[in-house]
């Protein structure tokens, strides 16, 4: 069964009611208490305009940081609603510094329909994490109808994403929330082939679950990051000082046993002698990783061939960098991935880059808008990827 969206309401349900939407604008602020990087909050912008477009009162719901439980100023939200205020103009965007209450209440039922109200952030109340029904029902309070746009949070079963819902119908998906189950969903169920996915990253075991669960699905499967070490070690190889996982060897003899030919692994690698010792930085052979030596990208031979590989694809995955992509040199292969993917785009390819690391080298690299869908979650991601049913969703109608 299909989750229903702000599409399946009726004008009825919308025009001059309350619309309370679940949004993540858990955003970065700069030392001047700036958004630093407005991505999230542009990303829910069609969701908003389609609301208000169809006369809805928009009252906005989201988290911030970690404040545990606990008004903090340093966490209030009240900067994301100048940036959302500046993304929306002309359209009003007021602020309340509380979240649930008579005042909160009262605020929605003022709001004039066409416009927008943010409230401060739920996790300054102690029942947000633990979905605490008491604080549930009083977000429920603040909304004739709720949608769920903030799927970065949707594997959190928190007051304000699975809670409200039992409190409050009609309660659907946004459309950001829609398009991220549609790509991550859908279109990886039934892919066009070749069917190839890229998973990178420090550790195998906070991948194991993505790996089993793409394992059957796809043709290729690029393993490289640190993780890529792990099965250096359980090949015999040497690995110096790079990371590994003792503890998971088995785990990648076995599943390099049953992946055959499906698995790829890198054939090179940039190595030093620290993360911060790039002066140092050289390339060598898998086979030649000196004992003093870390891996902290894959090399050129990898990347040329990880590159083939995709630009013959016509479906491509990717969650996880190659290399510590942050510290030059060690972001060669993280941006040879990005720019073949683009590539591929560009050649009718259906690309997908699945939330975290992989989405900030690909917004560093200036490509967003050459993939097919960059997630705005890595966690929700992640577990969505492993098969595992999201509380946020779950929490929703059923079309």
């Amino acid at each position: 069964m299909a989750t229903r969206t702000i599409r399946h309401l009726t004008d009825a349900e919308l025009h001059g009611r309350r619309a309370l939407v679940r949004v993540d604008f858990n955003v970065p602020l700069d030392d001047q208490g700036h958004v630093a990087d407005a991505t999230r909050i542009l990303a829910a912008l069609p969701t908003l305009h389609a609301l208000l477009q169809r006369g809805a009162k928009v009252v906005l719901l989201s988290h911030f940081g970690r404040p545990k439980g606990a008004p903090n100023p340093k966490y209030s939200l009240k900067p994301v609603a100048a940036r959302l205020a500046d993304a929306l103009a002309p359209t009003p965007v007021h602020f309340l510094p509380a979240s649930v209450g008579p005042d909160a209440v009262a605020a929605t039922h003022a709001l004039a329909p066409g416009s927008v109200l943010l409230l401060e952030n739920t996790r300054f109340h102690a029942g947000e994490e633990t979905n605490d029904d008491t604080l549930a029902r009083q977000f429920a309070e603040l909304g004739d109808v709720y949608v769920n746009d903030a799927f970065g949070a949707a594997h959190r079963a928190h007051a304000s994403t699975a809670g409200v819902a039992s409190h409050l119908r009609p309660a659907v998906a946004g459309l950001l929330m829609e398009r991220e189950l549609a790509f991550l969903g859908e279109t990886l169920e039934s892919p066009e082939r070749p069917f190839v996915a890229v998973l990178g990253g420090s550790k195998i075991s906070g991948k194991i679950d993505v790996v089993e669960a793409l394992l059957p699905k796809v043709d290729r499967l690029l393993i490289g990051g640190a993780m890529a070490c792990t099965f250096f070690r359980a090949m015999g190889l040497e690995t110096g000082t790079s990371l590994v996982e003792p503890d998971r060897l088995d785990m990648a003899r076995d599943l390099m046993a049953r992946a055959g030919r499906k698995l790829m692994l890198p054939i090179d690698a940039v190595v030093a002698p620290s993360m911060d010792a790039g002066a140092h930085a050289h390339v060598v052979s898998r086979e030649h990783i000196h004992a003093d030596q870390a891996m902290f990208d894959i090399g050129p031979e990898s990347s040329t061939a990880f590159a083939r590989e995709i630009a013959g694809a016509k479906t491509v995955l990717w969650n996880g960098p190659m290399g510590v992509f942050e510290k030059p040199p060690f972001d060669k292969g993280t941006r040879a991935i990005a720019e073949v993917m683009a590539h591929a785009t560009g050649q009718g390819a259906t690309t997908i880059v699945g939330g975290g690391d992989s989405a900030a080298a690909v917004a560093e690299a200036g490509l967003e808008a050459k993939l097919t869908h960059i997630s705005t979650g890595g966690g929700a991601s992640l577990e969505f990827l492993e098969g595992k049913v999201l509380p946020g969703v779950a929490a929703l109608d059923q079309a």
